[in-house]
């Protein structure tokens, strides 16, 4: 029996929501059921929150400080958007437990908090300083206001380890502005605090890389850290000061961003599966819902709430939340390999950040407009974003959204090459409806060589060229550990996409005649046991229970196979992946490779086997595609070029 039932939800409006059923009473009733669920947790002193399930690499004493930090915003937009009612008695509890995990920091008792130390030791709570701090800002009157002095003294020493201690090389430094913009609003401001904030927004300058693109710290992470972290926590301090010249400075960039990033919405709510914390799940809303709240936004009201909606329900009907109501680490239910190492069972709550929307009150359009499409529902569209190094693809007709990689790694600028990689980050293209398979398992959409029996990886992705519909880049095949170095050896690839189609060519530079080389499509989650289709043509075909994988070879590929993913996906405990080998042949035309790749949600896809053909000369491609139109695609020269021309 709960002590604090959940709260039932309100009744779908299909006529103000004709797409997702949700109004803001839905986001109202969603955030007191998972603060009611998360706050039976709670301690004795309601200092920390420990959620059940596996500890993160921090330990059970931070995991309980993360449960509470991460819920205190959620209950921080609930209220504040609520003119400050707060019926369910939240903020109490919340405040309650501020006070006492401040009492004695670092004392290993029941209810005291963890100090904020430097990151790697200890830093953890720098991470949460941010929550706390962001939600006192916008609680204040009702939190911070009603402690007596000595109460605040203790809070705000604790909040000043943040200031003290060094950040994590990348969004960790916008945790320390985030905490000193909350001290400065409550007349605690100095030396230190203005410190923090012109630090953390120089390096946030220097990150930035263009398109609305931040770098997530020095090299090319780009992630959904850009929408969550990077773009939300500077320019909201921004937006709570009414600091005019900051928001004219980042707002744009934020509006830019939102002009791609919108497309990375699937018609039926998800948002693209790729980079690191997926376990934040809705969270990706969160630029959508700043966009909104700045005035920095190009998408009409009621696509706005359209996106904002379909992802919350999109998980909620997914079975995101546990049968006592508490968010699970992983993305649909529980998948541990959607995790990180410091991942415990309080982090899926940094979804509150989603919550953001509620910021805006009811009477803003976004709550009262009609929804519409999103945009990944309109024409089929490609974008090419050459600063991060992303080309965008969608489909109207399946509301499906692609996201084709590359430029962006998970490398530090000084960190070594070690395969096998992250998944997350080294695959050659992501989607809305798929995940990438294990590092145990053979990798998707993956170009690869075989030397001694093992498989290089991509790692460190190079930007070559770019044009409206293509981009190419080049890495180095790096193998693991104590096998092969291949000098001077690297792999050049290039994407087109052409409505649902997309060319890939490869061409190998450097590496001995003879090698196996390997390419992948789209991983397809499916029945254990399941088999593909692979017509004499060698098109490998992978019929899914909501998506069709197709992989065809055009030049130089030699045998096709569905390979097995016995560790499955994020959206299935087991997939195939169509792959496609050969061997490097000798220059120039034995380096060179095509294949046409698709991923689509409309049922009964037409196959690949005729939908273009390639011939190759030297290091020159061309394609014929079934309608006439022609693409060359030339390596001859420094760079890779694209000639198009149409019927």
């Amino acid at each position: 029996m709960l002590e604090h039932p959940l709260p039932t939800p309100p009744e779908e409006d299909r006529t103000l929501s004709p797409h997702t059923g949700y109004t803001r009473a839905h986001w109202e009733a969603t955030a007191d059921q998972l603060l009611t669920a998360a706050l039976r947790y709670a301690t004795p002193g309601h200092a920390l929150i420990d959620l059940p399930g596996p500890p993160s690499k921090s330990g059970v004493r931070s995991d309980g400080l993360e449960g509470f930090a991460r819920t205190f915003l959620l209950a921080a937009f609930r209220t504040s958007g609520a003119s400050g009612k707060d019926p369910h008695g939240f903020l109490e509890r919340y405040t309650a437990g501020l006070v006492r995990g401040t009492r004695s920091p670092g004392r290993d008792d029941a209810e005291s908090w963890p100090e904020i130390g430097h990151h790697g030791v200890q830093g953890q709570p720098m991470v949460e300083s941010a929550s706390v701090a962001l939600a006192l800002r916008l609680t204040a009157p009702r939190t911070w206001d009603t402690l007596p002095d000595a109460d605040q003294e203790r809070v705000e020493r604790w909040l000043r380890g943040a200031l003290r201690h060094t950040p994590a090389p990348n969004n960790w430094y916008l945790f320390p502005l985030t905490v000193a913009g909350f001290l400065e609003s409550v007349g605690r401001g100095d030396a230190e605090t203005r410190h923090a904030i012109e630090r953390g927004l120089a390096l946030l300058d220097g990150w930035y890389q263009g398109q609305g693109w931040y770098s997530d710290g020095d090299g090319r992470s780009f992630d959904h850290y850009n929408g969550w972290a990077l773009h939300f926590y500077p320019l909201l301090h921004a937006h709570l000061v009414g600091d005019q010249a900051l928001l004219d400075r980042l707002g744009p960039r934020l509006r830019e961003f939102l002009d791609g990033f919108a497309l990375l919405f699937d018609a039926n709510g998800a948002p693209l599966h790729h980079g690191r914390s997926l376990t934040y799940r809705f969270a990706a809303v969160t630029a959508v819902a700043l966009g909104a709240l700045t005035g920095q936004s190009p998408l009409a009201p009621g696509a706005t709430r359209r996106i904002l909606s379909g992802a919350l329900r999109h998980f909620l009907d997914r079975g995101a939340l546990t049968s006592d109501g508490v968010l699970s680490l992983g993305w649909y239910g529980p998948h541990e390999a959607t995790l990180q190492r410091y991942s415990g069972p309080g982090s899926p709550y940094w979804a509150s950040k989603g919550f953001l929307a509620l910021l805006l009150p009811p009477e803003d359009p976004v709550w009262t407009a009609t929804e519409e499409n999103a945009p990944v529902e309109g024409p089929d569209s490609t974008l090419a974003l050459p600063a991060p190094g992303l080309l965008i693809q969608t489909t109207g007709r399946d509301g499906l959204a692609r996201l084709h990689n590359h430029g962006s790694f998970k490398l530090d600028i000084r960190e070594p090459e070690r395969a096998p990689g992250n998944p997350l980050y080294a695959r050659l293209a992501y989607s809305t409806r798929t995940g990438p398979t294990s590092a145990a398992n053979t990798p998707d959409n993956d170009i690869a060589l075989q030397a001694r029996g093992t498989r290089s990886a991509r790692l460190r992705i190079s930007p070559l060229a770019a044009g409206p519909d293509w981009l190419a880049s080049w890495h180095r095949p790096v193998f693991p550990e104590g096998g092969p170095v291949l000098p001077s050896a690297r792999i050049e690839s290039l994407t087109l996409a052409r409505g649902r189609l997309e060319l890939r060519v490869h061409r190998t530079v450097g590496v001995p005649a003879g090698t196996p080389i390997h390419h992948s499509g789209w991983a397809v989650a499916l029945a254990p046991g399941a088999a593909a289709e692979t017509d004499q043509t060698a098109e490998v075909r992978l019929d899914g229970p909501e998506v069709t994988s197709q992989l065809l070879g055009l030049y130089g590929w030699q045998t096709q196979r569905a390979a097995r993913a016995p560790q499955g996906t994020a959206y299935g405990p087991w997939a195939l992946v169509p792959e496609l080998t050969a061997t490097v042949g000798a220059e120039p035309a034995g380096t060179v490779f095509a294949a046409l790749a698709s991923l689509t949600g409309e049922p009964g896809a037409s196959p690949l086997t005729g939908q273009a053909t390639a011939e190759v000369s030297g290091l020159t491609v061309v394609v014929r595609w079934a309608d006439g139109a022609r693409t060359v695609v030339d390596f001859g020269t420094d760079v890779p070029s694209v000639t198009e021309e149409e019927t």
